[in-house]
């Protein structure tokens, strides 16, 4: 059984051993599109942070949304790149996934929304102003990647793209 190709991944996958890291997540689509979220997101938050942003309620919306959503893409960025969601194998991950997606989507796009409308030309200070601009033009980019990431979210999800052979093969093996 050690021979077999397929024994290290059935030994990585079992609850007992320790997590592997897994380097062909990154050149995946998730593995890319997570690491361009986890890279906008913080841009977006360390923008306003850098601001007076305490003293405009719409930009406190706008650091909550960042911040919480760029922890959580951290977080499954770390769970996926060790290979973690195969050891939870109960939880259903592409639904996980794509619901995450859609809901980060969803409110980056009142972030977005919130954080452009009030931006003010005319502020008294011009580098608030620069990376108030600056932070909803990332905040729409980042938008855009969470879109793309429920769209192959969805995806996976119904198992578009794979024909019933191979998953059949791959859920059993």
């Amino acid at each position: 059984m050690a021979g077999l190709p397929g024994a290290a991944r059935a030994r990585s996958a079992s609850p007992g051993s320790p997590p592997v890291l897994d380097g062909s997540f990154l050149l995946s689509p998730l593995g890319g599109l997570m690491g361009a979220q986890a890279v906008l997101g913080l841009l977006v938050w360390s923008l306003i942070a850098a601001t007076t942003y305490h003293l405009h309620a719409a930009y406190g919306w706008v650091m909550f949304v960042s911040l919480f959503f760029w922890i959580l893409t951290l977080l499954f960025f770390v769970t996926y790149l060790l290979q973690l969601h195969q050891k939870f194998y109960m939880i259903p991950w592409p639904l996980v996934l794509m619901i995450y997606n859609a809901v980060a989507t969803v409110l980056y796009i009142t972030a977005f929304v919130t954080c452009a409308a009030a931006v003010q030309p005319t502020s008294w200070r011009q580098w608030d102003y620069n990376r108030r601009a600056a932070a909803s033009f990332f905040a729409c980019v980042t938008m855009i990647t969470y879109g793309v990431s429920t769209f192959f979210s969805f995806r996976a999800w119904k198992g578009l793209g794979s024909n019933a052979a191979t998953s059949q093969v791959t859920d059993h093996a």
